[in-house]
């Protein structure tokens, strides 16, 4: 063969090759609560699509997680060892097989969770890890939209560090304005909680939606930095994927536009999640999986 055929074979490897992630060091996280579109008895939403598209996503968010009373552990409004989930979770872990992390949300909306694991830590903390430890869960994503204390999720923290070990993904959610100084969901502060403990914290999907900033721009995102505590690399931007879930929206190609400038302002940039997957624009509830394409595309420029 010669050189300038060597050459050409090269680059078409290169541009046939599957997207294996978004960019180096960038993630494109996608959350996946309705598994069943049009309510209960609806179709299954299967994540596998934004495998088999090779959209370049990086981490799939299932939720979500719930401590309830007695003892019982929901995903949603079902055990999750419940028939409904079966498919699901056969999904996942080809995802999983095939690299893409399979993360489990926490908390959320519903609130008690978090009041729980504070109050009644060795009940309810084995009944988490039973959880992580059935379904092979790369990691958890600590949504938490309740009050608690700070040394309460300093514990849970280390306790799952001590647990799963070093490779095991910790993300948290607090709403954008948490970590630049503004309205936090919590109760703990998030800059004292960095400064404790950051090293064990992956990466923080902060929402920048329903009324706790927006993604139009850069501006929300660059008062994070400006701080100059959380760094560029652990600060994922979180962006509704469809009207119907808040208010602050923001139409994939301004979204666009402001991921490709955050990559240019902040070479670490951490990356992109979505809220949530089944009804992601622009392809909807037929073509969900088009929204982690977009992004993975803003984010190589």
């Amino acid at each position: 063969m010669n050189k300038l055929a060597a050459v050409l074979a090269v680059l078409v490897a290169v541009v046939l090759a599957p997207v294996a992630n978004a960019a180096p060091n960038k993630r494109v996280v996608v959350y996946y609560q309705t598994q069943y579109s049009n309510g209960s008895t609806g179709d299954y939403v299967s994540p596998l699509p934004l495998l088999t598209n090779n959209t370049g996503v990086t981490d799939v968010i299932v939720g979500a997680i719930h401590l309830n009373d007695n003892k019982i552990v929901h995903l949603n409004d079902h055990p999750p060892a419940h028939e409904r989930y079966n498919r699901m979770w056969r999904d996942l872990r080809e995802m999983k097989s095939k690299g893409v992390n399979v993360i489990g949300m926490v908390g959320g909306a519903a609130q008690g969770s978090y009041q729980r694991l504070e109050r009644e830590f060795d009940t309810y903390y084995p009944l988490l890890r039973n959880v992580i430890t059935t379904y092979g869960l790369s990691g958890v994503d600590l949504d938490v939209e309740e009050r608690m204390s700070l040394a309460a999720i300093q514990k849970l923290i280390d306790r799952l560090r001590a647990d799963f070990g070093s490779s095991f993904v910790i993300t948290m959610a607090p709403v954008a304005t948490a970590l630049s100084g503004g309205g936090n969901l919590s109760g703990f502060s998030y800059e004292d909680l960095y400064r404790s403990h950051g090293s064990k914290i992956d990466w923080f999907n902060a929402q920048f939606y329903c009324g706790w900033g927006s993604l139009a721009s850069t501006a929300g995102y660059d008062r994070i930095i400006a701080r100059n505590l959380v760094p560029p690399a652990k600060v994922v931007a979180g962006a509704l994927t469809n009207p119907s879930g808040c208010q602050g929206f923001v139409d994939v190609p301004r979204l666009r536009s402001t991921v490709t400038e955050l990559v240019r302002k902040y070479p670490t940039f951490g990356g992109v999640d979505g809220w949530e997957y089944f009804n992601s624009l622009p392809g909807g509830t037929a073509r969900p999986w088009e929204w982690a394409a977009e992004m993975t595309a803003a984010l190589r420029g």
